[in-house]
């Protein structure tokens, strides 16, 4: 026998089948294996087992180890693999390796084992003054609890704990008790409290019918447009105890690790051990037992964001992609993928149904709904009555104006202190971290820049370190000019380290809490900080994007957007949709229970229409507005959009590679010229990160061409060179 094995190795000159001889080995498709690869030994994944090969008997080489004692790649797994290669041109090895966890890959992690201890059979009904004697109060102790409290056994470490370790080995080597070795699961948010809620309380109207329509479909998308706090979450998990009712399983994705632990906590109250959670914060023992609970169906519903849209259950029933509109959702490194293309093809594959949730839809989106491409759902009205919450809009010009240079505006101030002199909390929206976003030279105008990447450095005041975002390098701040000597230093836009300082100086009473990439880098600082904020030990919590979807803090009467025309200035044609979208999310935190909530946007351009649909909660009036300009403009959703990045570090080495691909696309538009609308090379915006130089072809479509888009990533894919990083992409979600 032999088998079929694509190579652990991710290069492209090596991603190809290479047949091996099984050796003896009992090898199923699916499994992993080490095997002799030139001079040294690789891992490779087993795709197929056939009784023959082309291979010349003297060059076939023998499998040396079996690394899986079952298949860790489904059937269904297999059949995505090939939809992703021939689609989004990726490499087979970079597919399978978003199937398993990372941690697998070179043995990193295993099953972990503990000694357990079982009360033997033949003592559980027997009078314990037979065995134990008078006095012995510990053994007593130690039999009641095994027979009683944990009649199938308890981990030694646990009981050392707790009972007497002399009554353990006493039992021990009387036979009284066995100890064996047995598997101890990891599981995430342990000790993270199970929500109260119970399923006991009356639908509205309009999720009565969201429900009933989704419950009673099969194979079918849906979009579920609710406003803030319409009791989208409970729709989901409604639907999903329907789909497990009917023998079938269960996705839902969020687009924040932050929001996993406080879905979690209402998942775990209705589906118990049924739920397994996936995402890149957890430990990679804990991603590895989760993953198997997958794998052998132990798991049911699997919460979690981007990459468990690949958990291996079987028999998918729903999909459902929460705060579908969000960005996060796309992966912008290899490989890349779209969430939502993924989700839309093991939908079909299992006749599941895909639904797609968000207050602020993506303009394809809605604009799909409405064309009869996923039925529409609305939730137009907050479950428990209350009003949205008012939004205030502050022009920054006439504060400056008045005198006034804080990033905090006088409305905003005395909003604040009114909340928290009420007994209130309070959210402040930036999404900018960091303490200063540039330092600069006032006197030559000098910008601080990153010598691997072409962007400013930020200024990281806990750390005293000048930061790239980009790279990670760090430089010691500066004290005086390098150019021209110069003591007088600027520093940039205020960050969210900068406000939560400010804050606390402001308020020196109220506790403030800070939430973005910085301050959640510890594993379970997602969880703490939320808890915390959510226990009312903090008035203030000040934020990115983390804090701007999904959350619900009853207390929260005031939301701040410190600088809502951050995403509005930007060169892409999404800008206005982000800043709609982000603004609103945002805007609807407050006001969620009995108290009525006040948000206060603050901007420099107050007149732009954006904000006066965000002021009156409009989603389908600003996609009107929107979706008119995309089609006088023919921005998709009324074209593609293909970007090819071409990245290396050799500049003139990757202008050779972006030449012959732009030839081969300029071929293709000579004989198909109808189907482009626009063709373009230049350099990318941000002309070099990491130490490579970036440039970059833009092509814009009309939406009837998959033939000619599949021939420009194909063009893209016969123009590799090494040393140089070159891909195309659909509709990016960037175009820096």
């Amino acid at each position: 026998m032999y088998a079929e094995v694509i190579m652990d190795i991710a290069a492209a000159e090596v991603d190809r089948i290479f047949d091996y001889d099984c050796g003896g080995f009992d090898i199923k498709r699916g499994m992993r294996v080490a095997v002799p690869f030139g001079r040294t030994r690789a891992e490779g994944f087993v795709i197929g087992i056939k009784d023959s090969t082309d291979v010349p008997a003297e060059k076939i080489r023998k499998i040396t180890s079996v690394l899986d004692k079952t298949p860790i790649i489904t059937d269904e797994m297999f059949a995505l693999l090939d939809y992703m290669r021939t689609k989004m041109h990726i490499l087979r090895v970079d597919i399978l390796r978003l199937f398993i966890p990372a941690a697998m890959r070179g043995g990193r992690v295993k099953e972990l084992t503990r000694q357990l201890a079982v009360l033997a059979d033949e003592y559980r009904d027997r009078n314990p003054d037979e065995f134990i004697r008078k006095g012995a109060l510990a053994q007593r102790e130690l039999y009641d609890y095994l027979s009683i409290d944990k009649p199938d056994g308890e981990y030694v470490s646990e009981l050392n704990k707790i009972l007497s370790a002399g009554a353990l080995r006493n039992f021990a080597e009387r036979g009284i008790v066995r100890i064996t070795d047995a598997e101890k699961r990891r599981v995430p948010y342990a000790d993270l409290p199970v929500s109260e809620e119970i399923e006991n309380f009356e639908l509205t109207d309009e999720q009565k019918r969201a429900c009933d329509a989704i419950g009673s479909a099969s194979g079918q998308t849906f979009l579920l447009l609710g406003v803030t706090g319409s009791g989208k979450t409970e729709v989901y998990m409604r639907c999903i105890k329907k789909a497990l009712s009917r023998g079938k399983t269960a996705i839902m994705l969020v687009p924040e690790i932050s929001l996993t632990p406080q879905m979690l906590r209402g998942f775990r109250s209705r589906f118990g051990d049924d739920v397994a959670i996936l995402h890149s914060a957890l430990g990679q023992g804990e991603k590895f037992d989760e993953w198997r609970k997958c794998l052998t169906g132990e798991a049911r519903v699997v919460l979690g964001a981007r990459s468990a849209i690949f958990a291996p259950l079987k028999n998918l029933g729903i999909i459902i992609i929460d705060e579908e509109h969000d960005q996060s959702y796309v992966s912008e490194r290899n490989p890349r993928y779209v969430t939502h293309k993924i989700a839309e093809w093991r939908k079909q594959y299992n006749d599941a149904n895909l639904v797609l949730g968000s207050a602020t839809p993506s303009m394809e989106t809605y604009y799909s709904a409405k064309h009869g491409k996923a039925e529409l759902l609305e939730l137009t009205g907050r479950v428990n009555r209350r009003p949205l919450p008012e939004v205030r809009i502050v022009n920054m010009c006439k504060e400056a104006l008045r005198g006034n240079r804080s990033i905090f505006s006088d409305e905003l101030t005395s909003g604040l202190r009114e909340c928290i002199d009420g007994g209130n909390q309070a959210m402040l929206f930036l999404n900018r971290r960091g303490y200063a976003s540039y330092v600069m030279c006032r006197m030559c105008g000098y910008v601080a820049k990153c010598e691997r990447c072409d962007v400013s450095l930020v200024y990281h005041r806990e750390e005293n370190r000048l930061k790239c975002h980009y790279c990670g390098n760090m430089y010691a701040p500066l004290s005086e000019c390098p150019e021209c000597g110069s003591k007088f230093i600027k520093e940039g836009y205020v960050g969210t380290e900068k406000v939560a300082d400010m804050l606390s100086e402001m308020f020196p009473s109220a506790g403030v809490l800070r939430m973005d990439n910085d301050s959640t880098r510890t594993k379970g600082a997602h969880a703490r900080i939320l808890g915390e904020f959510g226990a009312k030990k903090a008035d203030i919590l000040v934020g990115t994007q983390m804090i701007a979807k999904g959350h619900d803090f009853p207390d929260v009467t005031l939301v701040g957007i410190l600088d809502a025309d951050m995403s509005l200035h930007v060169a892409d044609y999404r800008s206005v949709e982000r800043t709609f979208q982000l603004t609103t999310q945002v805007a609807g935190r407050a006001g969620r229970a009995s108290s009525p909530g006040k948000v206060i946007l603050q901007t420099h351009t107050p007149n732009h229409y954006v904000y006066n649909y965000v002021r009156n909660g409009d989603y389908k009036g600003f996609y009107e507005k929107e979706i008119n300009l995309r089609e006088v403009t023919k921005y998709p959703p009324f074209s593609k959009i293909v970007r090819v990045l071409v990245c290396g570090k050799d500049d003139e080495k990757a202008g050779g590679v972006l030449k012959n691909i732009y030839e081969r696309i300029s071929a293709i538009k000579e004989s198909r010229n109808e189907k482009f609308i626009y063709l373009a090379y230049m350099r990318a915006p941000l002309r070099k990160i990491m130490d490579e130089y970036r440039m970059q072809i833009l092509a814009r479509l009309v939406t009837d061409s998959d033939d000619v888009e599949d021939a420009i990533y194909t063009a893209v894919d016969e123009c590799r060179v090494a040393g140089i990083t070159s891909y195309a992409e659909t509709n990016p979600i960037k175009l820096s």
